[in-house]
């Protein structure tokens, strides 16, 4: 974890407090610009599960962030440097990989899969390169020994290849067709989270109604739109067009200080407000810029706006104590 957080801030990412309360999804959320990444981080990549990585894809991509896992090994061999795994749709890589992408800027270019090692092809490049060689497709399928269908799929859909095919092709044109993997693939697409929202909707679904669901069912009539995270220090994301609110719902008890002070953390990280909703009477106002408010206050505020009015009024006041 000390190696990944010294990665990350020497290469100019401020990092939330880690993730220390169970279960988490994620163990650290760094910035730096629009670059938002949430990360996990383990021994073993094999030992994320399904259920952690949906919720740290969809809180990633709610969010307008990348959701990556920072391992050593799979299985019973070392992650190899300058190649890329994947997880459940999560692209896991080690340290070394890490560093040469955001510090040397050198982007990874192997993916493994099963069977082996594999490149994605610059398909116009290559596309290029062979009419500036006059070269037909079937007789470049012949060279390298694979068929016409295939030398059209890389040229026409960059379909991945193994290295050796990769290594003859560019020996063949001298040219450079190993398309580069950008590891931050999610991070802030729209078109990505859209597609989560079905997603959303079956959690949502899913989820069995306690006593703090209900509280978020009042949020929800406020006009945001609210994502239940089951492993978070927080209960939920609320989002609507001008805010997003990393929502926790609890009683008030010593317990909540060390996760309201978390989320305080990660909201600086994300850039979104942090609110923990009481259920019941609270004996401090906020917790760093984290707001406390209880439950018959919020049943006072009538829309989205007016909780957001609520919630910069209770941080003023209390940075002026």
């Amino acid at each position: 974890m000390h190696q990944i957080i010294d990665v990350l801030s020497h290469a100019g990412f401020s990092l939330s407090d880690r993730c220390n309360i169970r279960p988490r999804s994620f163990d650290v959320a760094a910035r730096k610009g629009e670059i938002l990444l949430f990360c996990k981080v383990l021994f073993n990549i094999d030992g994320l599960n399904e259920e952690t990585a949906r919720q740290m894809k969809y809180l990633a991509e709610y969010i307008g962030g990348a959701a990556i896992v920072v391992g050593t090994k799979t299985r019973d061999q070392m992650l190899e440097d300058s190649v890329v795994y994947m997880r459940y749709d999560i692209l896991a890589l080690n340290v070394r990989t890490l560093h040469d992408y955001f510090i040397e800027n050198i982007p990874p270019l192997v993916s493994a899969a099963p069977g082996g090692l594999y490149v994605s092809i610059e398909g116009d490049t290559l596309k290029k390169a062979r009419m500036n060689h006059s070269m037909s497709l079937g007789a470049l399928a012949a060279t390298v020994g694979v068929s016409r269908r295939t030398i059209s799929k890389y040229e026409e859909e960059g379909m991945d290849t193994s290295i050796g095919i990769l290594l003859q092709l560019e020996d063949i044109f001298e040219v450079e067709l190993a398309r580069p993997i950008n590891i931050l693939k999610s991070c802030g697409n729209r078109k990505s989270r859209k597609k989560t929202e079905a997603g959303l909707e079956t959690q949502k679904k899913s989820c069995i109604l306690l006593p703090e669901d209900l509280i978020l069912n009042m949020i929800s009539t406020l006009g945001y739109d609210v994502l239940p995270t089951a492993q978070a220090p927080f209960k939920a994301v609320s989002r609507d067009k001008s805010s997003v609110i990393l929502t926790g719902v609890s009683e008030f008890n010593t317990t909540i200080i060390k996760r309201a002070s978390l989320m305080s953390s990660i909201s600086s990280v994300t850039k979104t407000q942090s609110v923990f909703i009481i259920n019941g009477c609270s004996k401090i106002k906020s917790v760093e810029n984290t707001v406390l408010i209880e439950k018959k206050e919020l049943d006072k505020i009538s829309d989205s706006q007016e909780l957001l009015n609520f919630i910069e009024e209770r941080k003023e006041n209390h940075n002026k104590a």
